[in-house]
């Protein structure tokens, strides 16, 4: 490690300091070196602890497990260059002091204005490990852990990154996800105003269409009662049949889009857990389920012109016997002045049963 720039011109600026810490983080635990520091022969620096650490994790059966006896001898490399390092009989007690490295941390931890215990007490700690922080992520585990559990434990052969490298990039994809949900759900509720626009049309043009049909039957005799009264139950079936359509639509939408802001509350909350590994924890899910979310298809909504009902426009202009054979005309309407008159019998029309036979499928 090379540390010929001067130290007191580095702490005038921020910026310099945080390279500076960067140059004092021990390769192994990647925490900042904790004292004693040894130099290897290569000019590398470690911790004296996790030194000790190197022959054992280079060959599991050089001490038994659970001792804390302190080798003597063996060989490991270096896990900066990966120099091979030859330990004399007393180990990594033979290796020597990195006085300067130690001084440098001192005056670092005095100038510095964030205390590293303060930070050390936000750490969550690894179970296996109780004295050791969780520093960094297993990308073939998606867990978690600590620097031990890379160097001889579980993840010795896993594949890891800095957890906070794995934290941004978790983050960015859940901020991305948040972000393209909330874009849908402006667009659903910009679906369901439009379709409770549709409902309000078809209510106006219903409500119109009675009005008509009422002046005209005000005209007609009693016998014209009974048949107007059948009429106004088929145009109230087929405004009941559109607007349950269309509501149920609603309720779909509604639904969805409930859901979907529930999911979005969450991810928010989510993302101000301030604890890295506490946010890793539940990250990974909230992603798959803004993911699904986006995905969903919604059912399709009414055609053009589904609110139309002007194919309940009637005729009036009959004479009294054929009054029985009066029905709606597909596709008139309402406003016509001028209404057709319907063949009786005798003139080669259709029997009154036939016309509401016919009638009755051209409403559908």
């Amino acid at each position: 490690m090379n540390f010929t720039v001067g130290f007191k011109p580095l702490l005038g600026d921020a910026h310099s300091m945080d390279n500076l810490e960067k140059q004092l983080i021990c390769p192994i635990c990647l925490e900042m070196f904790s004292k004693p520091v040894v130099i290897l022969p290569c000019q590398h620096n470690l911790c004296r602890k996790c030194a000790n650490l190197m022959p054992q994790a280079s060959n599991p059966l050089w001490q038994s497990r659970g001792s804390t006896t302190v080798s003597s001898g063996g060989r490991f490399r270096c896990p900066s260059c990966r120099h091979e390092v030859v330990l004399d009989r007393h180990g990594v007690y033979g290796l020597q002091r990195n006085l300067l490295v130690e001084n440098i941390i001192d005056i670092y931890k005095q100038e510095s204005s964030r205390p590293l215990n303060s930070k050390a007490e936000q750490h969550l700690m690894c179970e296996e490990h109780e004295e050791e922080k969780i520093n960094i992520y297993c990308l073939s585990c998606e867990v978690p852990t600590c620097s031990l559990c890379k160097v001889f434990g579980a993840h010795k052969d896993c594949e890891v990154a800095p957890l906070p490298t794995i934290y941004k990039r978790q983050k960015s994809e859940l901020s991305d996800g948040i972000a393209m949900l909330v874009a849908g759900n402006d667009r659903v509720q910009a679906v369901i105003t439009q379709m409770e626009e549709v409902c309000q049309t078809i209510e106006d043009n219903s409500r119109r269409q009675k009005q008509l049909l009422n002046q005209r039957f005000e005209t007609l005799c009693a016998v014209l009662e009974e048949r107007k009264g059948e009429l106004l139950q088929a145009l109230a079936r087929e405004q009941e049949e559109k607007l349950q359509r269309v509501r149920g639509l609603i309720r779909q939408y509604g639904d969805h889009l409930e859901v979907s802001s529930k999911l979005v509350e969450s991810a928010i909350q989510s993302m101000e857990e301030p604890q890295m590994a506490l946010y890793l924890q539940q990250a990974k899910e909230l992603i798959n389920k803004v993911g699904t979310m986006s995905k969903v298809e919604l059912a399709g909504r009414p055609e053009p012109g589904y609110e139309s009902m002007e194919q309940f426009s009637v005729s009036v202009e009959h004479v009294a016997e054929m009054l029985r054979t009066i029905d709606f005309r597909p596709g008139a309407s309402g406003e016509d002045e001028d209404d057709e008159v319907l063949l009786d019998r005798d003139g080669g029309g259709p029997a009154p049963e036939e016309e509401r036979t016919d009638a009755a499928d051209g409403l559908h």
